[in-house]
């Protein structure tokens, strides 16, 4: 392996501006970091939080509560594998219809449902 060739180091990231003809992509010279499109503001963050904690209900033993899984409105955590799916899969495609532009949008809840297509064809081809 060369020593100093690392994909990882800013001189290689500034060298994307050079290939890539994406300009939202590319680093700044100072090595900044571009804010990504699909990043939350810290206003929808906090209200996808609060609605998070305070008016998502399910039937009982379908998910844990879910509030216990938000600290202080600012992060989740301690969700079983089983929550996260839920959230993913069921939740997420509503709520981010108003927090991130409609483009971005269809481009996520497109690939979340094709995760769940897939799921859908490996678990009914195992009971068939």
């Amino acid at each position: 392996m060369c020593r100093g060739k690392t994909k990882y180091s800013l001189k290689s990231r500034l060298d994307l501006a050079e290939i890539c003809s994406r300009p939202e992509l590319h680093f700044t010279r100072d090595g900044k970091l571009p804010v990504s499109k699909f990043r939350l503001s810290p206003e929808a963050k906090k209200a996808l939080f609060e609605w998070f904690v305070a008016e998502v209900k399910f039937p009982d033993r379908y998910v844990s509560n879910f509030s216990r899984c938000v600290k202080q409105g600012q992060k989740s955590y301690g969700m079983k594998s089983h929550n996260c799916h839920v959230f993913m899969q069921r939740l997420l495609p509503f709520v981010l219809v108003e927090l991130i532009r409609a483009n971005i949008h269809e481009a996520i809840v497109g690939k979340i449902y094709i995760f769940i297509y897939i799921q859908y064809i490996f678990f009914y081809s195992i009971i068939t």
